[in-house]
Parts: structure tokens; C-alpha cells; sequence
């Protein structure tokens, strides 16, 4: 029992690593938040040092997620996702539905109503993204095109494409997309780019 512990510990390293980079954080701002130091968390991440709970704690709470989910611990046989909202700071709010890093991930999006002559910001990057619209109407700007998804409809795309997602005038839209691991960093954050 006591060597799946010491296994479980040595393992926390690149999971927060991951948590880190998928953030898009760097060790002097995670060291600031937490109160650790950028030396500790380094050895940290690279599996030099074993967290303690003390650090584990800050960690989990900078992160948003639980001291299991750092840990990796075995599942309890409860199936339910402990659901985590994320609010981006523009009044959306993103709700991650899978919890296994790696792979394709599940998101649930939640944007604000908008204004129909917004001048979208176009982003690119990796991966592949497919979308379907729960409630309210999408717009989607894939290069050229100026795409209005209403409730029940899909896209998918390569996200190498210049591409955007906004509500219209019309109210809130809420939309499930599934993103590729190139594409959480360029779809999630915590706070608008500053």
C-alpha cells in the first residue's frame, strides 16, 4: 500500500506541469498565486520533490481542481464529473465535461448575448474542433464565411482556419464543443488576454 502511495506522489509532477502550461502560466505568476517557491515548484514538476499536502492545497485551488484530480486518485465508482465552471472574464463561462487529460476534451460553452456588428478577433492554431448548438443562435466566423447555428445544429473544422465564436443580438448561446489537445490553450482561459 505503501509503494501506491510513493508511485501516486511521483506522478503529481507532470501532471502539474500540464496544469500549468494548459493555463498558460509561468512559475513566477503560479509561485505569486500559491505562495511556493519558484524552486519548489520546479523540483515539483520535474518529479525531484514529493508534494506535501501544505503545497498540494494552493495548488489545487490555483488550478481549479480538486487535490484528487492532482493526484490521480483510483475512481470511487461514482461516474458523476464534479462540473467546475470557468469564467473567462467577458461574461462567458466554460464548463470542462471530460477530467482526463490528454485526447479529445469536452466543453460546454456559455457566451453572453453579443452584438450582431462585433468585429470578431480570428485565432488559428492545431487540432480540430466540432461544435453543436444546445440553445440560443452561434455565430461563426470560419475565414470568409459568417456562419448563424441555431439550436441543433453542428460544425466541425480544422482549427488551422481562421475562426471565432459569439453569441448574437438575439440572447445568450449555449454550445458543447469538442477540441483536440492542441486546441484547450487557444479556447480556455481564465482571464481575457492582457
Amino acid at each position: 500500500m505503501e509503494k501506491d502511495w510513493a508511485r501516486t506522489l511521483d506522478a503529481v509532477g507532470p501532471r502539474l506541469k500540464h496544469l500549468r502550461l494548459r493555463r498558460d502560466i509561468t512559475l513566477t505568476a503560479l509561485a505569486a498565486e500559491t505562495g511556493i517557491s519558484i524552486s519548489t515548484l520546479s523540483r515539483l514538476e520535474a518529479g525531484l520533490r514529493r508534494p506535501t499536502l501544505e503545497q498540494l492545497l494552493p495548488l489545487a485551488r490555483a488550478y481549479g481542481v480538486t487535490i484528487d484530480d492532482l493526484v490521480d486518485a483510483p475512481p470511487t465508482g461514482d461516474p458523476r464529473i464534479n462540473l467546475r465552471p470557468v469564467a473567462t472574464g467577458d461574461g462567458s463561462t466554460v464548463l470542462p465535461l471530460t477530467r482526463r487529460p490528454g485526447g479529445i476534451q469536452a466543453y460546454k460553452f456559455v457566451l453572453p448575448a453579443g452584438a450582431d456588428d462585433r468585429e470578431p478577433e480570428l485565432r488559428t492554431h492545431e487540432g480540430y474542433d466540432w461544435v453543436y448548438v444546445l440553445n440560443g443562435t452561434l455565430r461563426l466566423v470560419l475565414g470568409e464565411h459568417n456562419l448563424i447555428l441555431q439550436a441543433g445544429e453542428a460544425a466541425e473544422f480544422d482549427t488551422r482556419t481562421p475562426h471565432w465564436f459569439g453569441a448574437t443580438s438575439a440572447g445568450p448561446v449555449e454550445f458543447l464543443s469538442l477540441i483536440g489537445r492542441q486546441g484547450e490553450r487557444a479556447h480556455l482561459r481564465a482571464a481575457p488576454p492582457g
